[in-house]
């Protein structure tokens, strides 16, 4: 009969193997790591593509608004250069009152062509009167003439003045309106060269008509 001791226990599995126990330890750890990894990967992967992202949207964004800023600037240019290409320069009205004061100034002076002028009247007067003539008609053809021809050649300097001078002056008036003012010396001047203009008109038309200086008489020639 046999003796048992109930103190005695029995196991009925087999002791493990240390080798094996370490092998599958190693598995479990290079598993593990390959799967740390392989998130770590992913993670790194999805954060490049992240930030790929974000350069992209901003570099395009900086694009646009670049092309935007180029464009209203363009627009800006286009529409400066339409402006200063429909708006008058004024320099045709400033051109005209300088014009304008020279005739005035020509018109009480006189010019070579109311001299040239005079003197061809002159000259036909000599030719008329060469075969004889009495003293009233000597001198209505030799002087009287040349001095009407002076007066007339004088009063279209004058008149041409007063002409130029009010066109400078009403000019702003007509065509596309100016943003700026005209300046005030081109008012001034063209002021000035039609007052000089209506002056030279006055003593033009006065000396033609014999109204400021009468022609010599035969008596007085006598």
């Amino acid at each position: 009969m046999r003796n048992m001791n109930p103190r005695t226990t029995t196991n009925p599995t087999a002791p493990a193997d240390p080798e094996a126990s370490e092998v599958s330890a190693a598995a479990d750890a290079s598993d593990v790591s390959d799967v740390s990894g392989a998130e770590e990967a992913v993670t790194k992967k999805a954060a490049a593509e992240d930030a790929s992202y974000d350069l992209d949207k901003v570099t395009g964004d900086a694009v646009t608004e670049n092309e935007d800023e180029d464009g209203a600037e363009d627009e800006d240019l286009d529409g400066l250069d339409d402006d200063s290409a429909k708006e008058p320069s004024g320099l045709g009205a400033a051109a005209a009152a300088v014009v304008a004061a020279g005739l005035g100034v020509v018109a009480l002076t006189g010019s070579w062509t109311g001299k040239v002028a005079a003197e061809r009247e002159t000259l036909i007067g000599q030719i008329k009167t060469s075969g004889g003539g009495t003293a009233a008609q000597q001198i209505s053809e030799i002087y009287g003439d040349a001095w009407h021809s002076t007066a007339l050649v004088n009063g279209l300097f004058a008149l041409l003045a007063l002409l130029v001078g009010i066109f400078a002056l009403v000019r702003p008036a007509f065509g596309v309106p100016s943003a700026q003012p005209q300046p005030g010396w081109v008012r001034a001047v063209a002021t000035a060269g039609i007052a000089l203009g209506v002056l030279g008109l006055l003593i033009s038309v006065g000396m033609y008509f014999d109204l400021i200086v009468a022609l010599p008489t035969a008596t007085a020639a006598q």
